[in-house]
């Protein structure tokens, strides 16, 4: 990952190093921070492509829940990694970094910039850094944990996942049901806790070249905005969404169900909880979320932090060392 001093001349004949992928520039923070405005607004002075690095935004048929680019914006600049998979698809870290690599090949070599944005730690800690090789899907081993979910309760399975892998448990709800199965399944083939894997690099692994822009909000500011902004979702229909959803024949159990929001929205509507308190859950959910995104962020070397207040400020700056001299110029 490049500083903003060090210099990369996009656009010239100078051949790209081999020992990396690049350049690109990473747009990320907590949800609702507005990576993807600034994202947007660096695409269209930079000559810019967005990669998608959110988790569920690679879903067809859930916008409003992942708050979706537009059709106006994605025809304005294009997306990639977005409406790529039917939501009873499984997606991974490993997937997003395969997938997302073809896209950086892909507008690099049309001389555009690569702009990856989102909040998954561990989506972009596999992009730009790699991951350590896991085991393969075992689908016995599923069979026999979705036994227990049915026989006890998913909770149960995450307490177990906090005595074999505390990191990984830290880091996923209580009821994320596919990150706690995948988890679990890894230790069970490995005998090893999936953190420990994850922390591992193939030796053959090219890193991503990128410069690295976080956006902040003073916590107060965030949590405020995250509950407005799951409130006006509902306002314009992401029941009637999800519902449309599950009438297509989408299982309750589809892995895109699975995720914050989505999970408490489908509680509701097959008559397990009020609206309120699935609102009150998804927003505390969130909440959580975001906490632990900046936790996983601090610890990642060579990050911009930018105060999302101040970004008004900052863009004119951004731009300027962006094009005159400085880390992505021409």
């Amino acid at each position: 990952m490049r500083t903003m001093e060090e210099t990369v001349h996009r656009g010239s004949d100078q051949p790209q190093s081999t020992g990396s992928l690049g350049p690109a520039l990473v747009v990320l923070g907590p949800t609702a921070v507005g990576k993807s405005s600034l994202a947007m607004r660096l695409a269209r002075h930079l000559d810019g492509e967005i990669v998608n690095a959110d988790a569920l935004q690679v879903y067809r048929g859930l916008d409003l829940g992942t708050d979706k680019p537009t059709p106006e914006m994605r025809q304005e600049i294009p997306h990639h990694l977005v409406d790529s998979l039917d939501p009873t698809e499984t997606y991974s870290a490993g997937d997003f970094a395969r997938r997302a690599r073809a896209a950086l090949l892909d507008i690099t070599a049309r001389r555009r910039l690569p702009i990856i944005v989102g909040g998954s730690g561990l989506y972009l800690k596999a992009l730009l850094e790699g991951l350590g090789p896991l085991p393969r899907r075992d689908e016995k081993i599923r069979a026999r944990l979705e036994a227990r979910i049915h026989e006890h309760s998913i909770e149960s399975l995450h307490e177990e996942l906090s005595e074999i892998d505390p990191v990984t448990a830290t880091r996923v709800e209580p009821r994320d049901r596919q990150r706690i199965v995948r988890a679990l399944e890894v230790h069970a083939l490995s005998g090893r806790p999936m953190s420990s894997l994850l922390a591992e690099k193939s030796p053959d692994f090219v890193p991503v070249d990128a410069v690295l822009i976080g956006l902040t909000l003073p916590r107060s500011i965030l949590y405020d905005r995250i509950a407005e902004r799951i409130r006006d979702m509902v306002d314009r229909g992401w029941v009637e969404e999800v519902s449309a959803l599950l009438d297509r024949g989408i299982g309750p159990t589809a892995p895109a169900f699975q995720a914050i929001g989505y999970s408490q929205v489908v509680h509701y509507i097959l008559g397990r909880t009020s609206l309120d308190q699935a609102i009150e859950t998804t927003v505390k959910a969130t909440r959580r979320y975001a906490k632990r995104q900046m936790t996983w962020f601090r610890r990642v070397e060579g990050i911009r932090w930018i105060p999302a207040l101040e970004i008004e400020h900052q863009f004119s700056i951004l731009l300027r060392e962006f094009t005159l001299g400085g880390a992505l110029a021409r």
